[in-house]
């Protein structure tokens, strides 16, 4: 993903959040949820300053391509989110840093989903220092970000994706999950999006080729089963770095298992929304979370 790409999958990120009357919000920034060796992965945290809770939980995963971004750029929905009575989260996981001379990534898949469900296992494990509602939680993410939303949701134990970072006796399981054009077929993604494949390579450690298994293993279209939480996916009809076809591939996959899912097409949006279409995207997934996240809705 170029600059300018990744610029735009943010532009709806940090809209919105000017107009919302001045309630008073935590900050506790630099939380450290796991260890993975030597890396300390941590997570912003921010509260609602007012009432009592239980409130519901939402943890929120930036995108990069899994090589870059970082969890700063989610902080204004993160503290809009706190306004609107969320318990929130923003988060970072490893990246994969592949080797400038061979492409080799450091940290392959499935070591991003392991952070992300760890994540969710200790916001869940602290729920009630942080007046959290523990059976209320959603994750919301961008590109990158999406995909591994979607994993966190559609996946269970069984599937072998918790890993062994963090708190183990708290589950990782969602209430909620919106997908913002995150990839769902890795393969298909490879064959249909040219600019994603150093990307998709840098994950899976390799091409289809090399490492079909891993592909499989990472798409979220393959974990789909009726017991799925609700799922949200906004997606630009002009995405030329994820194609819409994915998130048509995953809304079939939900539609044939029964699972509660909504698909927002946003007309002539690439990968990212601006203006008018930044704004209906915005308020769609609000709406969205507050229908199943909301205990008065």
């Amino acid at each position: 993903m170029n600059r300018r790409a990744w610029l735009l999958s943010m532009v709806w990120l940090v809209c919105g959040a000017a107009g919302l009357a001045a309630q008073e919000i935590t900050v506790l920034p630099n939380l450290t949820y796991a260890e993975a060796g030597d890396v300390k992965l941590q997570l912003d945290l921010i509260l609602p300053k007012e009432g009592e809770g239980p409130y519901p939980g939402l943890v929120l995963i930036h995108g990069g391509g899994w090589v870059g971004g970082t969890r700063h750029v989610f902080r204004p929905k993160a503290e809009e989110a706190a306004r609107k009575g969320y318990v929130t989260a923003t988060i970072s996981y490893r990246l994969t840093n592949p080797d400038k001379t061979t492409g080799k990534p450091e940290y392959p898949f499935p070591a991003q989903i392991h952070d992300c469900k760890a994540a969710v296992r200790w916001l869940r494990a602290h729920a009630a220092e942080y007046k959290l509602d523990p059976r209320r939680i959603g994750v919301m993410g961008a590109s990158a970000g999406g995909h591994l939303s979607l994993l966190v949701g559609l996946t269970d134990p069984k599937d072998d994706l918790e890993g062994e970072l963090g708190p183990r006796d708290a589950s990782s399981r969602v209430q909620a999950v919106v997908n913002i054009f995150g990839p769902t077929d890795l393969l298909r993604c490879f064959e249909t999006s040219p600019g994603g494949v150093g990307f998709l390579k840098a994950l899976c450690n390799g091409t289809p080729e090399d490492s079909r298994e891993l592909y499989v293993r990472a798409s979220p279209v393959h974990y789909v089963t009726n017991d799925d939480p609700p799922v949200l996916t906004l997606h630009g009809e002009k995405d030329t770095l994820v194609p819409v076809e994915q998130a048509q591939l995953l809304d079939a996959k939900l539609k044939a298992a029964g699972v509660t899912h909504e698909l927002v097409v946003l007309k002539d949006q690439g990968h990212g929304f601006q203006g008018e279409a930044a704004q209906q995207a915005e308020q769609a997934a609000w709406d969205f979370l507050a229908r199943h996240l909301m205990p008065s809705r």
